[in-house]
């Protein structure tokens, strides 16, 4: 069993170490960072094999069974995850455990990785904007909208990607290369579902959840911007869950926090406000891994679902942070079906939409004697 954590103790000691590192760095920039991998033409490249397509189309993404995931989800591409641990060092093995989560339950390993370094989550002292320029960077290249889990500050760096994205802090925003780690000469990209041009500004994530996102992370200067911001979520994700433990001493959240200090939408973005039990600990809430690893508590996640009024019982065993990991894996799994779709039909009608070939370019070319 893991000990409650009582975090008061440290917390005045640890807001003085991080505030001399909470001021964002800026990204590098400029004609020095290496160009983008070849651009291809994402819809036209989408080749999943009529089957695996129509497998795809035939699912309900609100009942994605571990089945599915073994052989219809996990044989075709996914969105990257972007995971964001909190500000306290080791707090970001906490995170590592949970993409290993992931990994165990069936989700690639190499869209939860960065594919530059490989590390498993990013620091929340990261550019915000450097952040949402690693999106746009994913969605251009994949056609599918990335999605973010963030915890502790995390979470509340999360929130401010999301603000980024929406053209709060400024006007433009560079596209950021995690192949070359740095942010190249332009700020816009080609739209894989329009073949136009547009700003990194106003793209949308499909996921976003946050657990312990606030308290005492208002104190460190580099998100001190989030102030007046951190309830409201913007149209730049399609679907935000935000996780409060009941009571949580560095969140600054008391029983009913959910209800009374929720989160909530400023236009269409679908927002849920989850409770988790008093007993879940702050810092160790993304610590997961043992779940997927126990057949009984596996098959309890991957029957979950957030509407569902008869779940059974909570199978005996090592249960920590069981509600958290299935309602994060229930919406993951669900928008990685989504995203598919949407990517599948968009491919579907671009293809109805092309003229017929004319006499002309089907007649064979004459042979050279």
């Amino acid at each position: 069993m893991i000990r409650r954590f009582h975090p008061f103790p440290l917390l005045l000691v640890v807001v003085l170490a991080l505030a001399a590192s909470a001021c964002s760095v800026a990204p590098k920039s400029g004609s020095s960072a290496a160009q983008l991998e070849p651009r291809r033409d994402v819809l036209s490249s989408v080749s999943l094999g009529p089957d695996l397509e129509e497998r795809i189309l035939a699912l309900d993404p609100e009942r994605i069974s571990d089945t599915d995931v073994g052989t219809i989800l996990g044989a075709a591409p996914a969105p990257q995850i972007i995971g964001l641990h909190g500000g306290i060092y080791p707090v970001y093995l906490a995170m590592s455990t949970f993409a290993r989560f992931l990994r165990d339950m069936g989700y690639p390993y190499d869209r939860i990785r960065h594919p530059g370094d490989g590390r498993l989550s990013h620091s929340p002292y990261e550019n915000s904007a450097q952040i949402a320029g690693l999106i746009a960077w994913y969605y251009e290249r994949d056609g599918l909208r990335p999605m973010i889990i963030g915890h502790s500050q995390g979470g509340m760096q999360a929130i401010k990607v999301l603000h980024e994205l929406n053209g709060e802090f400024s006007d433009s925003i560079p596209v950021w290369n995690p192949l070359t780690d740095a942010a190249e000469d332009r700020t816009t990209i080609i739209d894989p579902f329009t073949r136009r041009e547009r700003p990194v500004i106003g793209i949308s994530t499909s996921y976003v959840s946050t657990v312990g996102a606030g308290g005492a992370a208002f104190l460190l200067p580099n998100q001190w911007i989030m102030a007046g911001r951190l309830r409201t979520i913007p149209n730049t994700t399609q679907e935000f869950t935000g996780f409060f433990i009941s009571v949580d001493l560095w969140a600054w959240n008391a029983p009913g926090a959910a209800e009374s200090d929720g989160y909530r939408h400023n236009g269409t973005a679908k927002v849920r406000n989850v409770s988790l039990p008093e007993s879940y600990n702050h810092v160790f809430v993304p610590v997961t891994r043992h779940l997927a690893r126990d057949p009984k508590m596996r098959a309890w996640i991957n029957n979950y679902a957030p509407s569902s009024r008869d779940m059974p019982p909570i199978p005996e065993g090592d249960s920590d942070n069981l509600l958290w990991a299935a309602d994060v894996w229930f919406s993951i799994k669900k928008h990685w079906c989504l995203e598919l779709q949407r990517l599948i039909r968009a491919k579907q009608a671009m293809g109805r939409a092309r003229p017929a070939p004319d006499a002309e370019e089907l007649r064979p070319a004459s042979s050279v004697m």
